[in-house]
């Protein structure tokens, strides 16, 4: 009996081995193409612009876009749990407390020293407004398949290396805000049917029949 546990205990290891890895979530039959790519903190595709800021100062300007996409994600896009936008982002959160921080103090300094040529004129409206630039309704789909995939490989990013995610992955963030059609739709080859042709109704088949019962069924045709 023990020697059959160990055999058995070996086979399920070998099949939990071989089984294939869960696929992402998935809302298209076919991805819609987005502009892909590394972008700069000072590329006005990222958000609103920061007159005057320093390279560490748009390096954290990435990273509060990307917060706020992941974000808004976690709000708009509950309608589909497989995404785990929310979960992925109260993780992305606490994994990375400390440069989400400090992108905090740059940013405040920023405004301190940008006074009236900063834009919202405070942190607090430019939070709101680059929140608010994230929403969309047109394109929720491919946004929220997007921001699933960024927030999921945001939880594998080490630390300090956050703000090379966000300039990897922005112009592709921004992108899936414009509206995508499942091309599939479009693009595959049509099925080809047979024509139907009306005709009669075919004659019963009175064969097996005896007595009235034939007499009746020959009667109909």
């Amino acid at each position: 009996m023990r020697v059959r546990s160990r055999i058995a205990l070996a086979g399920l290891a070998a099949l939990s081995l071989a089984a294939p890895a869960g696929a992402p979530a998935q809302l298209f039959v076919t991805d819609p193409v987005l502009s892909t790519g590394p972008i700069d903190g000072s590329d006005p595709l990222v958000g609103l612009p920061l007159p005057g800021a320093t390279p560490a100062e748009y390096r954290a300007h990435l990273l509060w876009n990307l917060r706020a996409g992941l974000n808004v994600a976690a709000l708009q896009c509950q309608f589909s749990p497989f995404l785990h936008t929310v979960d992925n982002y109260n993780t992305f959160l606490n994994q990375q407390a400390r440069e989400l921080a400090a992108a905090y103090t740059l940013l405040q300094g920023y405004f301190r020293r940008a006074g009236a040529r900063a834009p919202g004129g405070n942190f607090d409206r430019y939070s709101t407004m680059t929140y608010n630039n994230f929403s969309t309704l047109q394109a929720q789909f491919i946004f929220c398949q997007t921001a699933a995939r960024i927030g999921k490989e945001a939880l594998s990013v080490r630390h300090g290396e956050l703000g090379n995610l966000a300039a990897n992955r922005m112009r592709e963030f921004r992108s899936s805000l414009v509206p995508q059609p499942d091309y599939y739709a479009f693009d595959r080859t049509p099925v080809r049917l047979s024509p139907i042709v009306l005709g009669p109704p075919p004659r019963p088949d009175c064969s097996q029949l005896r007595g009235r019962d034939r007499r009746d069924c020959e009667g109909r045709r």
